[in-house]
């Protein structure tokens, strides 16, 4: 009985430090059916027939008007600008995701139902400190997709990393300074490609790593998610590489920054 038990105290500490990393429960593994093509086979001729495409402007403009270039987030400004958002937020939840969306398209919606969804959730909560302090914020089913409800956890890990397309991870936003910053620009089929690498190569150089030759400090986003990174045969020093303007050395010492949970408010 007692080796039960702390095998039992084994698993659950295994589970809560995951949890801690990106604060992840069972809500968070379930697509709801929801299509998650492999990117990395997709056919392009597939992409540009797409039967839909979407029109994401309205979220491109409340973007490029409450987002400043560094990232930061005017939530006074987009609570003035609540009906705009509520009506995106509606459009976003009445599409019913199909096979027969190019990967580009579906990308672009779930990197923006994401990041919309997440705003929302900090003005229904706002003022705040942090996104932690509001209770299961990542496993919470409150984002409608047709007559679905899942949550941002789901999302996240069910739906774009089933998509083996390791760049989600600097395009999505988790409302904190260290999360990779809100772009000011809705991700749309047509540019998704050039935004994910724009966005990548930006995060990579920004002060979120401590990169030099022969030593790097990373995000704990590379310690969390390493396996989306590592597959193949890569190493991690090998895809930080393809987007650091500094190449760390093969063999070179890795450690992992400490994550700041504040929220990514204009002050």
């Amino acid at each position: 009985m007692k080796k039960f038990i702390l095998s039992f105290a084994v698993l659950i500490s295994g589970v809560c430090m995951f949890a801690s990393c990106n604060l992840i429960s069972s809500a968070g593994f379930n697509s709801k059916g929801l299509p998650t093509p492999d990117v990395r086979t997709a056919d392009a001729s597939v992409n540009i027939e797409s039967t839909v495409k979407l029109d994401h402007s309205l979220w491109d403009e409340l973007l490029q008007k409450h987002v400043k270039s560094n990232g930061l987030v005017d939530y006074k400004g987009f609570k003035k600008d609540r009906a705009k958002l509520d009506r995106y937020l509606e459009m976003l939840s009445s599409q019913k995701p199909t096979d027969q969306w190019s990967s580009s398209e579906l990308l672009a919606y779930y990197i923006n139902l994401y990041n919309a969804y997440t705003v929302d959730l900090i003005l229904k909560n706002y003022p705040l400190k942090s996104i932690k302090d509001i209770n299961g914020p990542w496993t919470k089913e409150f984002v409608k997709v047709g007559n679905k409800k899942l949550s941002l956890g789901a999302i996240e890990n069910s739906i774009l990393r089933k998509m083996n397309e390791p760049r989600i991870h600097f395009a999505i936003n988790c409302a904190s300074i260290s999360c990779p910053k809100l772009m000011n620009e809705a991700f749309t089929a047509d540019k998704i490609e050039q935004q994910l690498e724009k966005a990548t190569r930006e995060f990579v150089n920004s002060d979120k790593n401590d990169i030099s030759v022969t030593s790097a400090k990373l995000s704990s986003i590379f310690d969390w998610y390493k396996g989306d990174f590592t597959e193949n045969g890569m190493t991690l020093i090998n895809y930080v590489n393809q987007y650091a303007k500094t190449k760390i050395n093969k063999g070179a010492e890795i450690s992992y920054k400490n994550y700041d949970w504040n929220l990514n408010e204009v002050k």
